[in-house]
């Protein structure tokens, strides 16, 4: 178990973490979240793995339907726990199966932390 603090790349309002790289420098705690999901994104298991939920119908996937990335199932799991720690994707018991969805407004989120200036 890590004791590393996951700061969500959203705030509870839903709101983007940071402003766009180019409006101005990203204060110390800006950066701590924003480097946690490019980090968590930098692995090209989670790229997929967060690929295959984004892309999936409602946002939404069993596990049962993304695991088939090229490794075993207990990587897998640990793929997707550092995608829910980065705040990347939650997730939700049904049964015996675990759905993930992309967090809320997180796409909206990484758009506007990449935007270019007009």
């Amino acid at each position: 178990m890590s004791n590393v603090k996951v700061l969500p790349l959203l705030e509870p309002d839903s709101t983007p973490c940071c402003p766009p790289l180019t409006e101005r420098p990203l204060t110390a705690e800006e950066a701590v979240r924003t480097a946690a999901m490019f980090k968590a994104l930098g692995d090209p298991v989670r790229l997929r793995l967060f690929s295959a939920v984004a892309s999936h119908e409602g946002q939404e996937a069993c596990v049962c339907d993304i695991s088939d990335v090229g490794v075993s199932q207990p990587t897998v799991s640990h793929h997707l726990k550092k995608l829910r720690e980065a705040g990347l994707l939650t997730s939700e018991r049904r049964g015996t199966w675990v759905y993930y969805r992309v967090a809320p407004d997180v796409l909206a989120a990484m758009a506007a932390l990449l935007r270019m200036p007009a």
